[in-house]
């Protein structure tokens, strides 16, 4: 009996250190067997306490006063499949008549508290049947993506969701994207993780980082073109309009519109040609889209109309030429001037880190998803990384990508060099990776100047 006693105690204290330092471990070893029986064992008095049952069918209740029984209890929604993941539960529900998934919806908060659960959201999988995500612990605190994702061509990993679930970034189904955040809010990180997943894909990379390239230039390596300040964007910007331009001529002269040509095979964009005629689709990186707005002088205010002209055109009409836009920034409002409304109106996707303003998040989400506009506003300063997500659809979701340093990025961009491909248009614009001038750095003023 002391045996077993100090067995128990020290499988107690093992539970309890594994929840406190390795959530994910103590969820694997115990919390899934726990949650699982809790939520069969609380189920039925569980969706009756929160309003998600319906009465007996009147046949039922005829049955039972003829044959003088018991009247039925009201029914909840069946139960179709209960399947463990390595962050909590998935529970499929088909739904009763009567019951919407709305219902659902509106009770996550209530069901979350009653199975003793992190975090509870819900989707409609078709009709009538829901899919509830539950989740047993903080997996956005501690970040730590599968070890295996679903990787194809331009759809890439970059963060977890807060139902645990992998948050991609699918450049086919949201060609261009939004990505605001203030200081330290975690966007570089973001940015990072995003070329660390593009770095082994078949795809240019062009980037824009008008702060003289602290950013983007450690990872030159991997990129076929990068400016480092607005007049070399401008020209940057004009290369890849033309090279838009070559391509839809090369996708006009492959479509293929004979009459013997099925719908599915005529050419409309680069990835409905042959794999030896198709061009290599290109993801244009802009670090500070601020930098490229704003202007104090007539020259450069025309230099900014040229710029901001050329990215509505690359939003509008570079998806079927295999350009994509990722515009990232730490402010984005009308204030930047005419055409960024336009310009923002084409980013389909919207991913907003901690913001200082509300008028960046309302540019972000409010045209798609305005109750995520509080969300992004309401995400603390001491968890970086944390963003929200959405898209046009109008669904958005908490995701924070895992922390990739620097160096990391950079040595993976260096190991995937040789797939960095040459583009003749983007040929002057291509980063020198020589040794490093070294620099003085500023002069300290004296104290009698200062």
């Amino acid at each position: 009996m002391t045996a077993f006693t100090v067995a128990l105690v020290l499988v107690v204290a093992a539970a309890g250190l594994l929840r406190w330092r390795r959530p994910a471990w103590y969820w694997l070893a115990f919390g899934v067997t726990l949650a699982a029986l809790r939520v069969l064992v609380r189920y039925r008095s569980v969706m009756d306490a929160c309003g998600l049952t319906v009465p007996p069918a009147r046949w039922r209740l005829s049955l039972a006063r003829a044959t003088n029984r018991p009247i039925p209890e009201p029914r909840p929604p069946r139960i179709r499949r209960l399947r463990p993941t390595r962050t909590g539960l998935v529970l499929r529900l088909k739904l009763r008549p009567g019951q919407d998934v709305f219902d659902i919806a509106a009770a996550s908060d209530r069901l979350r508290h009653s199975f003793s659960m992190f975090g509870v959201t819900s989707r409609e999988v078709r009709s009538g049947v829901v899919e509830v995500r539950m989740t047993g612990y903080d997996v956005l605190k501690r970040v730590q993506m599968p070890a295996e994702t679903e990787t194809r061509a331009m759809r890439v990993p970059v963060a977890l969701r807060e139902d645990g679930s992998v948050h991609y970034r699918d450049y086919r189904a949201i060609p261009h994207a939004l990505t605001l955040g203030a200081t330290e809010s975690g966007k570089s990180v973001y940015q990072r993780n995003l070329v660390a997943g593009l770095a082994p894909l078949d795809v240019a990379l062009v980037g824009i980082d008008c702060k003289q390239g602290v950013e983007l230039f450690p990872l030159a390596r991997r990129f076929s073109a990068l400016a480092d300040s607005p007049d070399t964007a401008a020209e940057l910007l004009d290369a890849l309009v033309a090279r838009m331009a070559d391509v839809y001529r090369l996708i006009r002269t492959q479509q293929r519109i004979t009459v013997d040509v099925p719908d599915a095979e005529i050419a409309a964009d680069i990835w409905d040609l042959p794999d030896e005629l198709r061009p290599t689709p290109v993801v244009v990186l802009v670090d500070e889209v601020a930098e490229l707005a704003l202007y104090a002088t007539k020259e450069e205010e025309r230099r900014r109309d040229r710029i901001i002209t050329a990215l509505v055109r690359l939003a509008q009409l570079g998806r079927a030429a295999g350009i994509y836009l990722e515009i990232c920034g730490q402010r984005f409002g009308s204030e930047l001037g005419k055409g960024i409304t336009m310009l923002r109106a084409q980013l389909t996707g919207r991913t907003a880190h901690r913001l200082n303003d509300e008028t960046s998040a309302n540019m972000a989400f409010g045209d798609i998803a305005p109750d995520a506009v509080l969300a992004a506003i309401q995400i603390p300063a001491e968890l970086r990384g944390l963003a929200i997500a959405g898209d046009a659809s109008g669904g958005w979701h908490r995701i924070r990508a895992p922390h990739t340093s620097l160096r990391q990025a950079v040595n993976l961009c260096n190991r995937y060099a040789d797939r960095t491909p040459d583009l003749p248009e983007l040929a002057p614009f291509r980063p020198t990776t020589g040794t490093a001038t070294e620099l003085v750095p500023p002069a300290k003023a004296s104290p009698a100047t200062a």
